[in-house]
């Protein structure tokens, strides 16, 4: 018998961080402006969680997150930061060159982990 693990989600009115854990893959939808660390530490969590599974590869797919304020950024940043030290996770991240503030920003989060796969449309 084969057990489907839950979509987790965390939701907000202006914001979805939704994570299918089939495809390893976590969409952000909508708006993400939260007050800095704390408010930002269950999306946090829930990005280490997943991790910590070691997924052979794992996406994040920010083509439908309109804005991310600075707080959000570090929060991804001091993610992708961690998972240096995690070997054999390929961490694919997807943005789109309609939403401005994501090709500078994603274009970044290379210099932390050389290896991570960029891909923006």
């Amino acid at each position: 018998m084969l057990t489907r693990m839950a979509i987790e989600e965390i939701k907000d009115k202006d914001y979805t961080v939704q994570y299918d854990p089939e495809s390893s893959t976590v969409d952000f939808i909508g708006l993400l402006s939260l007050g800095g660390t704390k408010e930002y530490a269950p999306i946090a969590d829930l990005l280490n969680k997943i991790a910590a599974s070691k997924p052979d590869q794992m996406t994040l797919n920010l083509r439908k997150l309109e804005f991310l304020n600075s707080s959000g950024i570090s929060m991804l940043s001091k993610f992708v930061l961690g998972l240096r030290k995690k070997k054999g996770i390929q961490l694919v991240v997807l943005g789109s060159n309609e939403i401005p503030w994501q090709g500078k920003s994603l274009k970044n989060l290379q210099k932390f982990l050389p290896s991570l796969k960029l891909e923006i449309e």
